[in-house]
């Protein structure tokens, strides 16, 4: 579970303007560390089988995400994906 902090600091990480809360970027950014913080809980716990779900449901939206950007604006998918670390 993402605590406020740390949520409102990957919104300020990857906000394009001041106000943005739901923009591609800002959400890519979220599942991302949801995503991290799900595996290293998995990790610990390999028969908790329904939270592995809640983390493939979120690897397949955040996927969804990077291809909407990916194909709508090809400089904004890059920066996003170098800034985050992401494998892509």
């Amino acid at each position: 579970m993402l605590t406020t902090k740390k949520k409102t600091a990957a919104i300020k990480n990857a906000a394009r303007h001041d106000t943005d809360t739901g923009s591609a970027d800002v959400q890519v950014a979220l599942l991302s560390k949801q995503i991290d913080d799900l595996a290293r809980h998995l990790k610990k716990n390999p028969k908790d089988f329904h939270s592995r779900r809640g983390l493939l449901q979120m690897v397949a939206d955040r996927r969804s995400h990077l291809r909407y950007l990916e194909t709508s604006n090809k400089r904004r998918y890059n920066a996003l994906v170098k800034k985050l670390g992401l494998k892509k």
